[in-house]
């Protein structure tokens, strides 16, 4: 079923966002700061999802783009307002929703890092940014916000 704004409370956690950033428990992740993965745009949005590895791309991919030794990190999130499926991935890129991606408008409230998350193997990665590359290349890397 589409996760809508309106149509939300369907989908339960936990919660995970991937992200180069260190926070603290009880921050709260907004719009409005600039994208991990575009320089010089600042995000509508803030993104999370329910699976582990789609937040350890956002973790991995975030520090690589950003030419951090790290890995990244991923928390564990709570929505304080409703949020939606994110259009990046859904019906675009993959029939559904299976990444299990989603975006809202309102903070996330950080309830915790996971520290024992798989991080995708170091040819996966390499893969995906060089995927990214070739799509930034052409011009086809357009984010949806």
């Amino acid at each position: 079923m589409p996760v809508t704004y309106d149509r939300h409370d369907h989908v339960t956690g936990p919660f995970l966002h991937g992200t180069k950033a260190t926070v603290l428990p009880g921050e709260e992740l907004v719009p409005g700061w600039s994208s991990n993965f575009e320089e010089g745009r600042v995000m509508n949005h803030i993104y999370f999802t329910t699976l582990e590895s789609t937040a350890a791309w956002g973790a991995q991919l975030s520090s690589a783009l950003a030419g951090l030794e790290t890995r990244g990190h991923v928390y564990a999130v709570e929505p304080l307002g409703p949020f939606e499926d994110d259009p990046n991935v859904t019906d675009k890129r993959f029939p559904g929703n299976p990444t299990e991606s989603y975006r809202t408008r309102h903070p996330l409230r950080v309830l915790h890092e996971v520290t024992d998350w798989t991080p995708h193997p170091p040819e996966a990665l390499s893969a995906m940014l060089e995927s990214l590359a070739a799509l930034r290349a052409q011009g086809l890397d357009v984010i949806e916000d």
